[in-house]
């Protein structure tokens, strides 16, 4: 997997009304620094939420979201980047292009 970097990685917001589209990304990297599994949130943009999932502690994921889309997270240990990856998906080049 090859990942282009597009923006500086900084901690999740924790809450609703703080949640980030991360400069309206539509792949976002997520790690989590902590050592504890820490809950993630991906909702819409007015707030009604789309869905959550856990993430275990030192573990990374990568969200693909709509641009519009924001994410918070139940700790600040929950970092978030804008990327682009490139053999993700068999069928995709890049998140980039959909």
């Amino acid at each position: 997997m090859i990942i282009k970097i597009k923006t500086t990685e900084a901690a999740a917001p924790t809450g609703s009304g703080t949640a980030t589209n991360v400069s309206s990304a539509t792949c976002v990297r997520a790690v989590n620094s902590g050592t504890t599994a820490r809950l993630v949130t991906v909702e819409a943009s007015g707030g009604t939420d789309y869905g959550t999932f856990t993430m275990p502690g030192g573990t990374v994921e990568y969200i693909a979201k709509d641009p519009t889309d924001k994410i918070f997270a139940a700790h600040a240990e929950i970092l978030l980047a804008a990327v682009a990856l490139k053999g993700w998906w068999k069928h995709t080049k890049s998140l980039e292009n959909r």
